[in-house]
């Protein structure tokens, strides 16, 4: 089995215990070497500032490569270039560009009268600055707002014509899902490398209201197991078994690089990285 590059995304902490947990999980992935780590941004920009000073203190204290989320909400076009510059200026030359959730309790995006109206206006924006290697979001299963996949693809299209480098997935469970996505992105023109995200399952009530939300299907057959596994008390063997399952199907498929979420509880996601392989190559040092 070809054993894959992987990569890692983390959410920014809101409380110092939420703190502790950031950083025993880059303590507890930085050795398996990622090619990026990322950190994300609350829905409605709420984590703004947190994720900035998360993302420079990873980088500033681990060495890793770190990919900063950025998003269209609530922020002028000047606003959002000014955070895209600081982050240049401590070093960091990854983003994740996405339009961004709606904030809570509002229904719909809507643009900031003076800012970036969508993802493309945004990697456009970010790109004039040359100096970003700009990483973006794709659904294999068709973003929630498309009408329907093709659309949905020609507008993935887009984003890499504006100046996008790689695609990241929303999370999904089965492998064929990924590899239709992929098929149906070559054939429309896109040649630039999609990643699997792979979302490993913490915690199953939260993860089928994830799904929901994103428009991911659950195969009636996970359903099932984790209905036994819950009764048994071995989700946690379950979970590892069928993201493992996922991931090596996969890389039977092609795949070379493997996208994770690992919710800022990272035991589970080093489980499975250690069963495809991915084995301790560095040791983080001067965390404090």
């Amino acid at each position: 089995m070809t054993v894959p590059s992987v990569s890692f995304e983390f959410f920014p902490p809101k409380s110092l215990e939420g703190s502790f947990r950031l950083w025993d999980c880059v303590n507890t992935l930085a050795p398996l070497d990622p090619t990026f780590v990322s950190v994300t941004y609350g829905a409605g920009g709420t984590t703004r500032q947190l994720t900035h000073e998360a993302v420079t203190t990873i980088h500033k204290t681990s060495g890793l490569t770190v990919a900063a989320h950025l998003t269209c909400v609530d922020a002028t076009k000047a606003e959002t270039l000014d955070i895209a510059k600081g982050y240049a200026d401590a070093g960091v030359t990854d983003i994740v560009a996405l339009r961004g959730d709606a904030p809570k309790n509002v229904e719909k995006f809507s643009p900031h009268p003076q800012g970036f109206d969508s993802s493309v206006a945004l990697i456009e924006g970010l790109a004039a600055l040359e100096t970003f290697n700009i990483r973006v979001g794709a659904y294999p299963e068709k973003h929630p707002e498309a009408a329907d996949q093709a659309t949905d693809i020609a507008y993935l299209k887009r984003k890499f014509d504006a100046g996008a480098t790689s695609a990241i997935t929303q999370f999904f469970f089965e492998a064929d899902t990924f590899f239709r996505f992929r098929d149906a992105c070559v054939k429309a023109g896109i040649d630039a490398p999609i990643i699997p995200g792979i979302l490993p399952i913490e915690n199953w009530t939260g993860t089928q209201r994830f799904a929901q939300q994103c428009g991911t299907h659950i195969p009636q057959v996970v359903h099932d197991a984790f209905s036994n596994a819950t009764r048994d008390g071995t989700t946690e063997l379950l979970a590892t078994a069928i993201a493992t399952e996922l991931c090596d199907d996969l890389l039977q498929g092609g795949v070379e690089h493997l996208h994770f979420y690992t919710l800022n509880r990272p035991e589970l996601t080093r489980d499975i990285c250690h069963a495809l392989g991915v084995t301790p190559k560095v040791r983080l040092q001067n965390v404090a």
